[in-house]
């Protein structure tokens, strides 16, 4: 099941029922469970007007968006110097490293994740991150947010034979903590990312936290939530709840 592209959703209070009993939830980090995108922007940005790219102009957000973010960044650097691939390598670490050093004040969790963290760690499912994200990007950014301890597994593409949008990430993410896709979903913001998921097998949840609904749309999600705090999240969980079954004993409720 799909989300629609008008202004409701078929059925979104039932788009997760179908996994009861779950097992666990997976979730991508740079803009799903912080809000990171503006930063990187603003490192692509700068870094990108340095050397003269597109004669000076800065980037814009939309071109950001549409042609950055959520990518490996092999495939950022094969787009940005499609004439010289290990310049753009060199390019792309430098503006990781930009980035790093940009976040430390600035990197905020997207609204609701504690909520949501509690509501998994009540329920005892396991769970993964899954990221494209360079391995001191993603262990630097879950240190931020406190979230060290919760997530039991990380995958990183550059691990990876092939990075998001192929499945492969989201499939070893299963692996690594022994869930089946039958009874998993996940979380996630980029068109890369929600296509991966969906190849994998599961629904995925889209966070327009950086990318507008209707690019969204294009990758297929089961259900799109402006945040952790979006009724229609928390509709779905409670309905998943009810078909497992299981929620007023491990919840506390």
């Amino acid at each position: 099941m799909t989300a629609s592209s008008g202004e409701s959703f078929v059925d979104s209070k039932n788009a997760l029922s179908g996994l009861a009993p779950l097992e666990a939830v997976l979730f991508d980090i740079d803009g799903t469970v912080c809000d990171s995108d503006p930063i990187h922007y603003a490192a692509f940005r700068e870094m990108l007007q340095e050397i003269g790219f597109n004669g000076g102009v800065p980037i814009t957000e939309d071109y950001y968006i549409e042609n950055i973010a959520g990518k490996h960044n092999d495939d950022a650097a094969r787009l940005l110097f499609p004439d010289d691939f290990e310049r753009g390598i060199k390019f792309t670490d430098e503006k990781e490293a930009l980035f790093r050093r940009l976040v430390g004040d600035k990197l905020k969790p997207v609204s609701g994740l504690d909520k949501v963290r509690k509501w998994v760690e009540d329920r005892g499912l396991k769970r993964a991150a899954v990221t494209n994200a360079p391995k001191p990007n993603a262990e630097l950014m879950i240190s931020i947010l406190g979230l060290s301890d919760f997530f039991q597994a990380v995958i990183l593409g550059s691990e990876c034979e092939h990075a998001k949008p192929h499945p492969e990430p989201y499939l070893k993410g299963l692996e690594a903590i022994k869930a089946s896709k039958e009874h998993t979903f996940i979380f996630e913001d980029s068109v890369s990312g929600i296509k991966a998921g969906v190849a994998a097998g599961m629904p995925v949840i889209g966070l327009t936290t950086g990318n507008p609904e209707h690019i969204l749309l294009e990758a297929k999600p089961t259900l799109i939530i402006k945040n952790y705090d979006d009724p229609k999240l928390w509709a779905a969980l409670e309905e998943l709840d009810k078909k497992s079954g299981t929620s007023s004993a491990t919840s506390g409720a």
